[in-house]
């Protein structure tokens, strides 16, 4: 990892917005809105097109059974199924206080006014499938939005030759969800967004996918809801001499194998530490299984910041905005206050970030790409929705009459004012 030390803290926070800063691929984006469209017009067959080129299999059916759901169940090991149960009630019980309930109050007499909060009538989650299967995804996605109430959960994955992911199965039948369809890629959230004869339309789209995938997510933004547009995986870590080399070097690691486009940042006051995780990363390379990914990951887009103070760390950690940050200093809960930005936090040297990948509650679908500076981790709050209402009594409308009417006049709106005074001179204009 690149070690970035004797430049003033301006100097970083340059280089970390410019590494931050969005961008989109063009030739992506062509491709996908032309996958769109086809699958807009020609909807299953333009599917079949998809899953044959892109995929090399075209199922018979579209739909899961569950008679090849229950097959799935039985064919994973019992101490997999239970670990998934312990994860599912774990992360149950975490989303269950994000529960919103709506309000009502009487500021004066004669006017009643409220939120009432209601679920979305359906959701789609998006399941990546290829060189890893996902089963905790299945969980984080469609646990929530079984808690908010959604009656109806979709869930879309992509086809594989050798049949779907049975544990990804397994878990889809733990968390609750209602229909299952082989289908991946961009093509999958075209047909969420605007259905086809086999696959419902949604009213939101969440999940993790490639970049084919955020790009539709994006495009089709408006016609349905999205959780937001997913990037490659992240670490933050903020250190000190209290932390252990090999513990952050395999924190790294555990992000740095998802995507060759990871990025992996640390940011400490000791030049010995930062020299002793560059090392422990080399020699934990060597025994990885997906070492080429983590490598190209590290090389490309890992970083060490040695900085000054631990003032300085969080400055510079706030403007990253990392999808997972650790805070492996001593007394970790002290520096809460401290940080503004970050899709999920981990406190002190036994909060390794995959106990928020796979079990500990807290949800592992998070903002990436620096959007932690406006964005919030997926929850309850997403399948959620709240409407409002408003009553009034005629003494009470006759009380705000003269301020209502002076204010829809005021930007020169004569028919609101009207549409309030008629409710007391028919004969008005």
């Amino acid at each position: 990892m690149q070690i970035i030390k004797n430049q003033t803290i301006d100097q970083m926070a340059k280089q970390i917005r410019q590494e931050t800063a969005a961008t989109d691929d063009a030739i992506v984006a062509a491709q996908v809105a032309d996958i769109i469209k086809n699958v807009r017009e020609n909807g299953d067959e333009a599917l079949k097109t998809y899953s044959a080129t892109f995929d090399g299999v075209t199922p018979a059916t579209w739909r899961v059974s569950e008679t090849e759901i229950q097959a799935a169940m039985a064919s994973v090991p019992q101490k997999v199924l239970a670990a998934l149960r312990t994860a599912a009630e774990n992360i149950r019980t975490f989303h269950q206080q994000e529960v919103a309930v709506g309000f009502e109050d009487t500021p004066r007499e004669g006017i009643v006014r409220g939120v009432k909060v209601t679920p979305l009538s359906a959701v789609g989650i998006y399941v990546p499938g290829g060189t890893a299967a996902y089963p905790s995804s299945v969980l984080m996605n469609a646990i929530p939005a079984k808690i908010a109430g959604v009656p109806n959960i979709v869930m879309v994955t992509p086809p594989q030759k050798d049949g779907l992911n049975p544990t990804v199965l397994a878990a889809a039948k733990i968390a609750g969800v209602d229909q299952i369809f082989q289908v991946g890629g961009a093509q999958a959230i075209a047909a969420l967004a605007y259905g086809t004869a086999t696959i419902p339309a949604v009213d939101k789209i969440t999940g993790p996918g490639n970049r084919y995938v955020a790009m539709a997510k994006k495009m089709v933004y408006g016609q349905v809801a999205i959780d937001m547009i997913a990037g490659p995986s992240e670490i933050g870590i903020l250190a000190d001499d209290s932390a252990r080399a090999a513990d952050i070097a395999a924190d790294l690691l555990s992000q740095a194998e998802h995507d060759v486009n990871a990025r992996v940042l640390l940011m400490t006051t000791s030049a010995t530490l930062a020299t002793a995780v560059n090392a422990a990363v080399a020699q934990q390379l060597e025994t990885l299984p997906r070492a080429d990914i983590a490598r190209a990951a590290i090389n490309d887009h890992g970083v060490i910041y040695l900085v000054n103070t631990i003032d300085e760390m969080f400055t510079l950690m706030n403007l990253v905005g990392p999808e997972h940050l650790e805070v492996q200093l001593t007394n970790p809960a002290q520096y809460l206050a401290k940080i503004q930005n970050a899709g999920s936090i981990f406190l002190g040297p036994y909060a390794s970030e995959p106990l928020g990948d796979y079990f500990s509650g807290p949800n592992h679908i998070l903002p990436t790409g620096g959007t932690a500076r406006f964005s919030s981790p997926l929850g309850v709050w997403d399948f959620q929705k709240r409407l409002q209402y408003l009553q009034y009594t005629q003494s009470a409308l006759a009380e705000d009459l003269p301020a209502v009417t002076q204010l829809a006049r005021a930007e020169g709106l004569e028919a609101h004012a009207r549409a309030v005074q008629t409710r007391f001179n028919s004969n008005v204009g």
